[in-house]
């Protein structure tokens, strides 16, 4: 609860991924993946309830061994590639009803981050009073030092009217989405249906905490950082 408004942590994660198949149950840091969101939203202080939105039985079954709620199975439209995640929110919302003034997704490919994580972003979206939060990181390249292919082959720069050449420091700093932490206000989120927003405000995170599993690369980086926790 965060002053007197109930907070609800929905874990997703869906079967069928293409780049790493399995992975939301892969061994990582000695438990399944999913398992690491499950246990960082119970370590928060301000979660009251938490559920998994998933359409796969291992998935759901791993979530709940870990102390997750499972009340509903998602349905294939949205769980498929093109499933968008604030449809997926939306019925997670709706399949549990009305009591939660707060909402917070937390991915379950984003096994670094911990309750603490959790709460210093809802903790930061209630002291600027705004209507979300997301976590973001630091890229390891800047994008403007980007290019694109024209013709196939040929570079261009991705910022086309930026000087060439500059050193890190001279480039405005840029933040990228982690996956870690989307928290938002549920009505608001139930009108706006979107995460981020003009005045959603910004929870930094560390790069070695905002690792987002997609291949077997980042499978083997959140492990090695996990076993050394």
């Amino acid at each position: 609860m965060l002053h007197q408004r109930r907070v609800l942590a929905i874990v997703a994660g869906r079967g069928g991924s293409k780049g790493l198949p399995g992975k939301n149950v892969a061994s990582c840091g000695g438990r399944p993946l999913v398992e690491w969101s499950v246990a960082a939203a119970r370590a928060s202080r301000h979660v009251d309830r938490v559920i998994v939105t998933t359409d796969d039985d291992a998935i759901r079954a791993a979530a709940v061994a870990a102390g997750a709620e499972a009340p509903f199975v998602r349905p294939p439209e949205l769980a498929s590639d093109s499933a968008k995640m604030d449809a997926v929110v939306l019925h997670a919302l709706d399949a549990v009803g009305g009591g939660f003034e707060i909402g917070v997704l937390l991915q379950a490919t984003s096994p670094l981050r911990t309750g603490a994580d959790i709460d210093g972003a809802l903790a930061l979206m209630d002291r600027l009073g705004r209507s979300s939060v997301v976590a973001v990181t630091e890229p390891g390249k800047s994008p403007y030092w980007m290019y694109t292919l024209a013709d196939g082959d040929r570079l261009v720069p991705l910022f086309p009217d930026l000087p060439t050449g500059l050193q890190r420091q001279a480039l405005p700093k840029a933040y990228v989405p982690n996956g870690a932490v989307y928290g938002f206000d549920v009505a608001w989120f139930r009108e706006q249906r979107m995460f981020v927003g003009p005045e959603t405000a910004a929870y930094v995170m560390a790069p070695e905490r905002s690792v987002d599993v997609d291949g077997p690369l980042d499978l083997l980086v959140a492990d090695a950082l996990l076993s050394r926790r």
